[in-house]
């Protein structure tokens, strides 16, 4: 007689037994067990798409991230070239100032008339065009040329400064004004009566009437030659020019300058008097050109004074 050891596992009774019982409910109630299963599915795919969301929210975050430092980035070197745009603009304002300047220098050296050039003010402009962006190239492109225009006008101004200055100093060199401010003529530049009453001479200058101590003014540039008394003429004043001419102060009461001074034209040299060979205060002025004497009259220029009708001496 044969026996057969039948072992049976527990747990897969228990998990046949409640298999068993989901498929008898199944049966019993199929709508339910779908409705399980859908929500079983659904928790399913919810846990997938909570996961996928979370993936792409921190992709997302990173690109952002990205971006922004590219933004910032990109908002340096627009900074920087603002910047390096400005630095221009200030050169360019310094030189139209400077420009500026030399072209007022210029205006007065040249004894332009007041408004003909106005370097204060912006000149008018216009157009009938449609404005457009432009673009910064352009913008680069124009300050490039404004900047050699500036260049090139600076030069010549410079240019022009120079030869001014330079007819400046010629012109000064050569006498062309009054010794005395705001005289008259009392005697002319050759034959007349001698004042004395000696018959006739040959006067070597004009006489300008003046008062005893009104200030005598050298008429050009130059280096005083001689302060000294002369014999007829008492106190005199005598200044090189360095260009062929030498005038003369003569009869003053009191020299202000010495023999080796530098005078500019409208400088004081001398106080007005009576010394020497005269009948009264007054000045004589001579000028002489290549060592031969000469009218005053033609250098006296747009400031002659009027001629009276007495002479001094």
């Amino acid at each position: 007689m044969s026996y057969k050891l039948i072992v049976r596992n527990p747990l897969s009774g228990r998990q046949a037994g409640l298999w068993g019982r989901i498929q008898a409910w199944g049966v019993q109630r199929p709508a339910a067990l779908a409705g399980v299963l859908l929500a079983a599915g659904g928790l399913a795919g919810f846990g997938a798409g909570a996961g996928m969301g979370l993936a792409n929210a921190s992709q997302t975050g990173s690109e952002l991230a990205r971006h922004q430092q590219e933004l910032e980035q990109v908002r340096r070197q627009s900074q920087q070239e603002i910047n390096a745009l400005a630095a221009r603009l200030g050169e360019l304002q310094a030189q139209a100032n400077r420009l500026n300047a030399l072209g007022e220098r210029l205006t007065e050296a040249g004894q332009l008339e007041d408004g003909e050039f106005d370097f204060q003010g912006s000149p008018g402009q216009g157009g009938a065009e449609v404005a457009r962006d432009m673009p910064k190239e352009e913008l680069v492109q124009g300050l490039d040329e404004i900047e050699r225009q500036f260049a090139a006008s600076g030069r010549q101004l410079s240019v022009m400064e120079s030869l001014l200055f330079d007819m400046q100093l010629e012109a000064n060199a050569v006498p062309s004004r009054s010794p005395v401010r705001r005289a008259y003529i009392t005697s002319s530049f050759g034959r007349r009566a001698d004042p004395f009453g000696r018959g006739g001479q040959f006067h070597k200058g004009i006489d300008f009437n003046a008062n005893v101590g009104d200030p005598v003014m050298a008429v050009a540039d130059g280096v005083v030659s001689f302060a000294d008394n002369r014999s007829g003429y008492g106190k005199t004043i005598e200044i090189d020019h360095g260009n062929g001419y030498v005038t003369r102060y003569a009869h003053n009461s009191r020299l202000v300058v010495k023999s080796g001074d530098l005078v500019r034209a409208g400088q004081e040299v001398a106080k007005a008097g009576s010394t020497g060979r005269s009948t009264g205060a007054h000045v004589h002025f001579e000028v002489w050109e290549n060592g031969a004497v000469v009218n005053p009259r033609k250098f006296l220029g747009d400031n002659r004074a009027p001629v009276a009708r007495r002479s001094r001496g």
